[in-house]
């Protein structure tokens, strides 16, 4: 579809959120189609876990974006989903690739929610396909295991805090989930909430550094309990992390279930979200070191340097491995 001015920032770069939702709604087809292409129980494929994704090239207004997304791998109860963004200026013809994602879709039934159904299984063009798919599953399986576990943290508000300190930029946003934002089965859709958290994370950054700021790319997001139509959640973000040009962005997803559920807050969704600041002409410039003050932060920006060194690691590993 045409990228439209309610999709972008005030410097016409579209939200990196906005193009998470496209993603997000390509997978959730694509999947449900699937699970429901065998005779058996109707169902809903519900977005669990998007793997790392990078924004290679940004999106302006008045481009057109493709999304086309292809089924990968199946386990016995999750999909995964490959999804390819690429953007088209429609007055010159010039096209590029924007977006790479992965995404692991499990299908809930329509007469019980709580209900995962059995996935019909892909034929695989070659064994190894079939293998490398495999080793994904598991190790998807094991993070999102990790991340739960480590999900307690909570942001509480900071009196008169010093610009350029984790308090200063910090920011949460209240949204009552309503009938739009969800799907069939009365749960939000996942590219509702990841464009939430991206409004959140582009907040964060605009207010550290002063300047445009665009997504530069998401680490793993993890779905770890739905959220029902009725609820009430808070999407938070802090700063976690600055290099010379990028910002890291720790965003959750809390649900307050206050609509007929007795059920206590609870933490639905996690990420780290990545943006760099920008000139009027697009050129990356450099952000303001983050200033840490107590333990905590010192700590939270430590590990988000180790994630910062590694994924720089990879990326240039890749290169040589192109140039190769």
């Amino acid at each position: 579809r045409i990228m439209r001015p309610d999709d972008a920032n005030i410097a016409g770069n579209v939200h990196g959120g906005t193009i998470l939702k496209m993603i997000e709604e390509a997978g959730a087809i694509i999947s449900t189609r699937h699970c429901n292409s065998q005779a058996g129980e109707p169902c809903v494929a519900a977005l669990a876990r998007v793997e790392r994704t990078d924004f290679l090239s940004p999106v302006c207004i008045g481009e057109v974006a493709n999304v086309s997304a292809e089924i990968t791998y199946t386990s016995r109860h999750s999909v995964e989903v490959q999804v390819n963004v690429m953007s088209e200026n429609i007055l010159t013809g010039a096209k590029k690739v924007t977006n790479k994602a992965t995404l692991w879709y499990v299908p809930l039934s329509l007469k019980n929610v709580n209900k995962v159904l059995e996935v019909p299984p892909i034929q695989y063009a070659r064994k190894e396909q079939e293998d490398e798919g495999k080793k994904r599953y598991e190790e998807q399986k094991l993070d999102r295991l990790e991340t739960k576990q480590r999900n307690g943290d909570v942001i509480f508000p900071v009196i008169n805090p010093e610009p350029h300190t984790v308090g200063y930029s910090q920011s949460s946003l209240i949204h009552l989930v309503g009938p739009s934002d969800c799907t069939l089965l009365g749960f939000v859709h996942g590219g509702v909430t990841m464009k939430l958290m991206d409004e959140v994370a582009g907040i964060v950054a605009a207010r550290h550094c002063k300047t445009n700021i665009v997504t530069a790319s998401v680490d793993a997001i993890n779905f770890h309990e739905k959220i029902k139509k009725g609820s009430v959640i808070t999407i938070s973000g802090r700063m976690t992390f600055t290099s010379n040009k990028s910002m890291e962005i720790e965003v959750f997803v809390d649900a307050d279930p206050f609509v007929d559920e007795p059920r206590e807050r609870y933490r639905a969704v996690s990420a780290f979200f990545t943006y760099v600041s920008l000139s009027k002409e697009g050129k990356p410039l450099p952000v303001p070191q983050l200033l840490t003050e107590t333990e905590d932060e010192k700590r939270r920006f430590e590990e988000g340097k180790g994630r910062y060194l590694q994924t720089k690691a990879k990326r240039q590993a890749q290169m040589q491995q192109a140039a190769q």
